[in-house]
């Protein structure tokens, strides 16, 4: 949920970044994968080889006793720079949460808040082993800066928002046409651009429809909210007469090409359609939980039908956090509890969830460690009370886990952090919360 606001008028704020330094060559010596030690070694961007005693000398060595090396995880829906309104409007119902608090504070957003929010969601997913996020906010150009800048993943483009308003939805579209644009220009391995309509109870007919045709003509990720509330449902039956998922099946959304964020209250045979057309879904747990969305995924029946189901934290008004272990352990623990069945999402398939499954829904080659795969690495703190013992590795990540555990983050043959350090963390911190505290006064004057 979230990205209501209207565009502030753009600062004048150079759109580069230098990308982050790769190690020509990067060795992780005597490491554990999953229940073996072995050595890894990485050459440019890619995983080279793994052995259990490799000799190539290389540009940076780690030692890695003690530690696991799995691969970094994938957000597959958030709105990165709503760390800004983390904790501003809880514990309230879902549309008085939106309309009286998260959207006026959207609309006195400005670049630089976008910029430094990003910035703040980037360094926490850095610190929790998230390498890849899937974004649909404001300002993309900011968010793309603040990922480059910290040198993980990301895919994101302007959010679509006419409000059936035929003037409003000329306007987005100029908006859209000037940052799809920009998008394009950097969109490379570590950018991909996406189309963001937010939603069928936002984005008329014809906004839908344009859209759609921009996905085609440029190849994009189709990025929108789909059948999250019951609400939602009865709405779209009443004016469009039909259910979201058959509306934006007849207008053509549905492709490989789109991640439907949430669909909580899809029906047997709309999960059948979804997975014929190979739609990626993006399952928010602890957002649906703590929104009281109504149900939960029904997973079992998704996983049947053979969709691809990826792991997302949504925006931090409405999870809080930005950590993958938390959204791993919930999606599990809320499956279980939802069916009263035990036996449902074990470990292994929800961390599948949080890695493969999501680098998948975007075409990256990686969410596994093996020889060919791009160097997307955490190395994991097995000396940590949480982590003690470790008779399952995966269980562990999974139940016992917090970010805390990541000592070391790898994205595309770059270490980000390493003993949990993140170069320029303290600015980051300081100038974000102060960011936050200018916005949400504005808000409210």
């Amino acid at each position: 949920m979230g990205a209501m606001g209207t565009e502030a008028p753009v600062l004048q704020i150079p759109f580069y970044s230098p990308r982050p330094k790769i190690y020509m060559s990067l060795l992780i010596k005597n490491c554990l994968l999953i229940d073996r030690k072995v050595d890894v070694y990485i050459e440019g961007n890619r995983i080279k080889k793994i052995s259990p005693d490799i000799s190539e000398r290389a540009e940076k060595t780690i030692k890695a006793d003690g530690k696991a090396v799995v691969p970094s995880y994938a957000n597959t829906h958030t709105h990165a720079a709503m760390t800004l309104m983390r904790g501003y409007a809880d514990d309230m119902p879902l549309h008085k949460w939106l309309e009286d608090h998260i959207w006026p504070v959207e609309a006195k957003l400005t670049d630089e808040d976008i910029y430094w929010g990003a910035k703040l969601a980037c360094l926490e997913m850095i610190k929790s082993g998230t390498t890849f996020f899937n974004d649909m906010y404001f300002h993309p150009r900011h968010v793309t800066r603040a990922a480059m800048e910290a040198g993980i993943r990301v895919c994101t483009g302007p959010v679509f928002l006419d409000l059936f308003n035929a003037e409003r939805r000329e306007e987005e579209i100029k908006r859209n046409e000037r940052q799809i644009d920009e998008m394009l220009k950097v969109s490379d391995g570590t950018v991909k651009a996406a189309i963001c309509p937010h939603s069928v109870y936002t984005v008329s007919k014809a906004g839908l429809e344009w859209c759609r045709d921009v996905a085609k003509e440029h190849n994009m990720v189709l990025h929108i909210h789909l059948s999250e509330t019951e609400k939602e449902n009865a709405d779209s039956v009443k004016i469009n007469g039909l259910r979201p998922a058959p509306y934006i099946k007849k207008i053509g959304l549905l492709s490989p090409k789109t991640v439907a964020a949430h669909c909580v209250w899809l029906d047997e045979g709309e999960i059948k359609e979804l997975a014929r057309l190979g739609v990626n879904v993006s399952y928010n747990p602890v957002s649906n939980m703590k929104l009281s969305v109504g149900s939960a995924l029904k997973y079992m029946q998704m996983k049947a039908a053979g969709i691809n189901v990826t792991l997302g934290t949504d925006g931090c008004a409405s999870n809080n956090n930005l950590d993958m272990h938390e959204s791993m352990k919930v999606a599990a623990l809320l499956q279980k509890f939802h069916t009263n069945d035990i036996t449902i999402m074990p470990a292994a398939e929800a961390f599948d969830m949080a890695t493969i499954n999501g680098m998948k829904a975007f075409g990256i080659n990686a969410g596994l460690v093996e020889e060919g795969m791009l160097a997307d690495l955490l190395l994991v703190n097995l000396k940590k009370a949480n982590m003690t013992p470790n008779h399952n590795l995966l269980s562990n990540l999974v139940y016992s886990a917090s970010d805390s555990c990541i000592d070391t983050t790898i994205c595309n043959g770059k270490v980000l952090m390493e003993n949990r350090v993140v170069e320029g963390e303290e600015e980051i911190l300081t100038k974000a919360a102060k960011v936050a505290e200018q916005l949400v006064r504005k808000a409210k004057m």
